[in-house]
């Protein structure tokens, strides 16, 4: 979103935010919501009874098209495909093995390349993300694209787990919706257009959970949204004030969800906590049904699972590819999430009766979130390098003082970039003491990624704070 918006609605007195989130609201539900929603629920409901023949025809026939139109309407692909031929490389594009796998630094340099040049991107939406991995993205999509992902966003968790896009709801994300600085309630905002109430991940601390309490119970809230890491400290606060806020569903996304996690939230808010996988390309995502199974959506993509290039069985993990069927106005074909996992080798039908492949695991999205001084817990770093010339990015903080910050830069970043990083860490945890240090690469871990943030504060000083 616009930094001058933000600005601005931060200038705000509290009751009059209201205004801009719900305005905000109405045209974000103009986007996701129309007339044709109600048929592209039914139909993917329909759909989750399909055989695997009926998925492999479904899908061969929307990724040919998907591989033809991003072959001769996208110009990064179709320059691409023009080098290879004038190489004397007759390999088909219809194969979707002949297509090289596009990394995630590709999609950051490229860009507009990647809309079809049949498009008018000032008349797409941009969503912008820098993702689990530090690396800043914008995505163009149409209407079409994003009305079917929030229809199978709809019947594949909403419907699921017992409510719908017209129940009030709560969600802890990564939108600074209350000035930082700010230390009276609310810290929140109510968006009418959306019934959702955006809590603030910035101000989870002891001593102002009873006004997120009062706030949830006033909006008479029925599910809660939200970072696992977030959602957990919630639920670790309500248990420690005895307190429990019964929800019909609590629903995970963004992160992994450990077990220790589910009982504390599953306690707090005396309800089923379920998990799904997702990300803003659009290209994979699954959510997980009542017996514990997370399912893949076939309709978002065709998943691959590769290692070093080659395609491994089910049960094995690798790195997973993905090839978006539901934009074709930016199609990343054989997209490189940033992540690892492992696609299910059980044939048998999950018990909740639903045929859609399984999703073993996730793995490689754990970020750590780093520690004020003040006893907060800061969940959400990214929108650091929002806008700034950073090609990748890792925050490490070492104590309640010393935060480092491993940075690769891009064209154009100067001292004045590192103060606006500087000034934007403070603004998070306080005025800490900020070390850029620039690099060639942020170092990987085993699985070939890194976390955006590491948190090196023993968990002994935490303790101590709340003490």
């Amino acid at each position: 979103m616009n930094p001058i918006f933000y600005e601005i609605y931060g200038k705000l007195p509290p009751l009059l935010r209201t205004v801009p989130a719900t305005l905000r609201g109405y045209y974000l539900r103009s986007w996701r919501y129309g007339s044709e929603t109600p048929q592209i629920v039914a139909q993917a409901i329909e759909r989750e009874q399909w055989t695997s023949t009926q998925w492999q025809v479904w899908q061969s026939e929307r990724l040919a098209r998907q591989l033809h139109r991003a072959a001769t309407r996208v110009p990064y692909y179709r320059e691409q495909w023009r080098q290879r031929r004038l190489r004397g490389d007759n390999a088909s594009w219809e194969l979707l093995a002949n297509w090289p796998v596009l990394e995630k630094s590709t999609v950051r340099e490229v860009g507009p390349a990647l809309v079809a040049d049949d498009c008018d991107r000032s008349k797409m939406f941009a969503d912008r993300t820098s993702g689990t991995t530090g690396t800043p993205l914008t995505i163009w999509q149409r209407r079409p694209a994003i009305r079917n992902w929030y229809g199978l966003f709809e019947a594949r968790t909403r419907l699921w787990y017992g409510v719908s896009r017209f129940s009030r709801w709560a969600i802890l994300g990564g939108q600074a919706v209350t000035p930082l600085s700010q230390r009276k309630p609310p810290y929140w905002v109510w968006n009418h257009a959306l019934q959702q109430l955006y809590l603030s991940t910035f101000h989870l601390k002891a001593e102002f959970i009873p006004d997120y309490v009062k706030a949830i119970r006033h909006h008479r809230i029925e599910y809660l949204v939200g970072y696992s890491a977030a959602l957990h400290v919630l639920a670790r606060h309500l248990l420690t004030m005895g307190v429990r806020l019964p929800m019909k569903v609590v629903v995970t996304n963004a992160e992994p969800l450990f077990p220790q996690q589910r009982e504390a939230i599953e306690e707090a808010f005396c309800c089923p906590v379920h998990a799904t996988y997702g990300m803003a390309e659009a290209v994979v995502a699954a959510s997980e049904c009542e017996h514990g199974t997370l399912h893949l959506w076939p309709d978002a993509g065709v998943v691959e699972v590769l290692s070093d290039g080659a395609p491994v069985a089910p049960g094995l993990s690798g790195d997973l590819v993905c090839t978006g069927l539901l934009n074709p106005d930016m199609p990343l074909i054989r997209y490189a999430v940033g992540d690892r996992g492992r696609l299910s080798a059980q044939p048998e039908p999950c018990a909740c009766g639903r045929t859609l492949p399984r999703l073993e695991s996730v793995e490689g999205r754990t970020n750590d979130s780093l520690l004020a001084r003040d006893g907060r817990r800061v969940f959400w770093l990214n929108p650091v390098f929002y806008g700034l010339p950073v090609v990748e990015a890792q925050i490490i903080q070492e104590s309640l003082d010393l935060v480092r910050i491993l940075y690769v830069a891009a064209a154009g970043f100067n001292h004045q970039v590192a103060q606006t990083i500087v000034n934007r860490v403070h603004k998070l945890i306080g005025p800490v003491e900020v070390r850029l240090e620039s690099v060639a690469q942020v170092p990987r871990e085993s699985s070939g990624k890194f976390r955006a943030v590491l948190c090196r504060v023993p968990n002994q000083v935490e303790s101590a704070i709340h003490r």
